[in-house]
């Protein structure tokens, strides 16, 4: 019977131990390693990186400091030529704007001159400074003439605007568009 109770004895402690696993000590250790690597990994030290790491510059290295001045002083030349050619094309724009204005501007003097001169040989056909209405034929004819003479410029100070306008939103300078 005793060797009975051994052999009962010594099922239930491997049975017992079987079905409660690891032990608490087990347990704790195996969570403390867990955290110990993790915070190794956490608290690593940072990667340093130096120039010897960063990949060359094919470009850098294959001219001279003397071909590089050379190169920035060509490219810089080249950037000179650039907006000097820029300035004199929009010199060149505000020449071209400001002579069609003053040619609009000549084409409208030219007109009121007209109208003027009409004026004053409807005026000095009466006799007087007053006007009461034409007296004959040529003086209709006259009146009509300055009539047309007055649309038309009309019409050229209508173009002489839009021209200023357009020379505005061109960003011409006020000295371009308005003489």
């Amino acid at each position: 019977m005793h060797r009975m109770f051994l052999k009962i004895a010594a099922i239930a402690l491997l049975t017992t131990s079987a079905a409660y696993g690891q032990s608490l000590g087990d347990v704790a250790r195996e969570n403390w390693e867990k955290q110990n690597a993790n915070d190794a990994s956490a608290t690593a030290k940072p990667k340093v990186i130096t120039n010897k790491d960063l990949p060359k510059d094919s470009d850098a290295n294959q001219s001279p400091p003397e071909a590089q001045s050379e190169a920035s002083a060509a490219s810089s030349e080249a950037a000179d030529y650039r907006s000097a050619q820029q300035r004199l094309a929009e010199q060149r724009a505000a020449e071209q704007w400001k002579r069609q204005i003053l040619a609009q501007e000549n084409k409208m003097a030219n007109l009121q001159a007209r109208i003027d001169q009409l004026n004053a040989s409807i005026r000095s056909a009466n006799g007087s400074v007053q006007y009461e209405g034409p007296s004959n034929r040529h003086q209709a004819r006259q009146l009509q003439r300055v009539a047309q003479i007055q649309l038309q410029l009309d019409e050229q100070k209508r173009k002489l605007d839009q021209m200023q306008d357009a020379a505005r939103h061109a960003g011409m300078h006020t000295a371009v568009y308005d003489p």
